[in-house]
C-alpha cells in the first residue's frame, strides 16, 4: 500500500514538473518574441524544456508527450500564421517532432540506466550494512548468552550444594543479562522495522520536560548509583515526535555512555534550542572514541579490533544505529564528537513546533 501510495505520489510530481516545464518554456517564447523579431530561439527553448522533462520524470511516457506538445505549440502559437494548424504536417515539423523524440527517448533511457545503477549500488550497501549487523549481532549476543547458559547450568548442576546468596548472585547475573537482550532485540526490531519502511512513525506533540522525566525514570530503575546532571531550557518546548522511540534513543546514548565511556565520572543529558531545533546531548568524561571509529559510529557496525577480555557486551555500533535510523526518520540530524577536555559528547536535533517558545 505505502509503495503505491509512493508511486503515485512520484506521478504525480512528475506531472506536475512536466506542466511547469512546458508552461515556462511558452511563456519565455511569448516574451521573446515580444523583444527580438527573429523566433530562431523558439526550437531550442522547447528542446531544452523536453532534455528537462526527460532528465528528471521517470520512465517515456511523460518525456514523449511534451515532445508532442512542444511540436503542436511551437507551430499554434510562434509559427505564422499565429493560433493556426495550417502547417503542422510539414516536413519541418515532422522532422522537429523527430528530432524532440529522438532527444527525449535518448535522454530518458540514459536517466533510466543512471537509476537502475544507482538502485543497484543502493541495494549492494544495504546488503553490505545487513551483513555487518548480522556479524556485530553474533559478536554481542554470544556474550550474555554465553553467561546466561553458564550461570543456569551452575545453579541446575549444583543447586543443592549452592548457597542462597550464591544461587542469588548467579540468578542477578541471568536477570541482568536477559534485560540487556530484551534492549538489543528491541533496537533490532526498531532499525530493521524502519529501514524497511514497515514502521508508521505516529509524532505527536511531546513536552519536552515530560520526555526527559520519562527517559530518566526507567535510567534510575536500572542505574541507580549512576547520577545524571540535567539542564534543559527553563520555557515550555513542545516536540513533534514518536515519543516512544526517542526516548528509546536517548535511552541507547546514555546506555552507550555506561558500557563504553570506561573512567566516566560524570554523565549529562542536556537540551538547548538552537533557531527552530531542540538539540539534544548526552556528554562523559570518559575515554573518548578512537578518531578512526568516528565516521563509523552511526553506520551499524563499528569493526571488533580487539575482543574484550573481561567479556563486556559490546553493542556499540548496533545502538547508535538505532539511534541514527529514528533520528532521521524523525528529519533530524545525529552527530557525535570527543570533547577537549576528554569524553566523548553524542548530539541529535529534532524540529520544534512553531509555537513552542510563544
Amino acid at each position: 500500500m505505502r509503495g503505491k501510495q509512493k508511486t503515485l505520489k512520484q506521478w504525480w510530481s512528475d506531472i506536475l514538473f512536466t506542466l511547469i516545464v512546458l508552461v515556462g518554456a511558452f511563456g519565455a517564447n511569448i516574451l521573446i518574441r515580444t523583444l527580438l523579431p527573429s523566433q530562431s530561439l523558439t526550437p531550442m527553448i522547447f528542446v531544452f524544456g523536453v532534455f528537462l522533462i526527460s532528465l528528471k520524470t521517470k520512465g517515456y511516457v511523460l518525456c514523449v508527450i511534451s515532445a508532442i506538445l512542444s511540436v503542436i505549440a511551437t507551430n499554434f502559437a510562434f509559427t505564422y500564421p499565429y493560433y493556426s494548424f495550417t502547417d503542422l504536417l510539414t516536413g519541418q515539423n515532422i522532422f522537429s517532432a523527430i528530432l524532440m523524440l529522438v532527444i527525449a527517448i535518448v535522454t530518458s533511457s540514459l536517466n533510466t540506466a543512471i537509476r537502475v545503477q544507482d538502485e543497484i549500488r543502493a541495494e549492494s550497501e544495504k546488503e553490505k550494512m545487513r551483513a555487518n549487523l548480522l556479524r556485530a549481532i553474533s559478536h554481542d549476543l554470544r556474550t550474555p548468552l554465553t553467561s546466561i547458559y553458564g550461570a543456569s547450568s551452575t545453579i541446575i548442576e549444583n543447586f543443592d550444594s549452592l548457597k542462597k546468596p550464591q544461587q542469588i548472585k548467579l540468578l542477578s547475573e541471568v536477570r541482568s543479562d536477559s534485560e540487556w537482550l530484551i534492549h538489543m532485540v528491541e533496537n533490532l526490531l526498531s532499525v530493521t522495522r524502519i529501514d524497511e519502511g514497515n514502521i508508521q512513525l505516529n509524532k505527536t506533540p511531546t513536552v519536552l520536560e515530560e520526555l526527559i522525566d520519562a527517559v530518566l525514570l526507567k535510567f534510575r530503575k536500572r542505574y541507580p548509583d549512576q547520577p545524571v546532571l540535567l539542564s534543559i531550557p527553563d520555557e515550555f518546548i513542545s516536540i513533534p515526535m514518536d515519543a516512544l522511540l526517542i526516548e528509546q534513543v536517548l535511552s541507547n546514548l546514555l546506555d552507550n555512555a555506561i558500557y563504553h565511556a570506561s573512567g566516566m565520572t560524570e554523565l549529562s543529558l542536556s537540551v538547548h534550542t538552537e533557531g527552530r531545533k531542540a538539540v539534544f546531548e548526552v556528554a562523559d568524561n570518559g575515554c573518548g572514541v578512537p578518531s578512526e571509529k568516528l565516521t563509523d559510529l552511526f553506520t551499524g557496525y563499528l569493526e571488533h579490533l580487539t575482543s574484550p577480555a573481561d567479556g563486556r557486551r559490546n553493542n556499540m555500533g548496533i545502538g547508535l544505529s538505532v539511534c541514527s535510523t529514528i533520528v532521521r526518520a524523525h528529519g533530524g540530524e545525529i552527530w557525535a564528537e570527543n570533547r577537549k577536555n576528554g569524553g566523548a559528547v553524542f548530539r541529535f536535533s529534532l524540529e520544534m513546533e512553531d509555537n513552542s517558545l510563544e
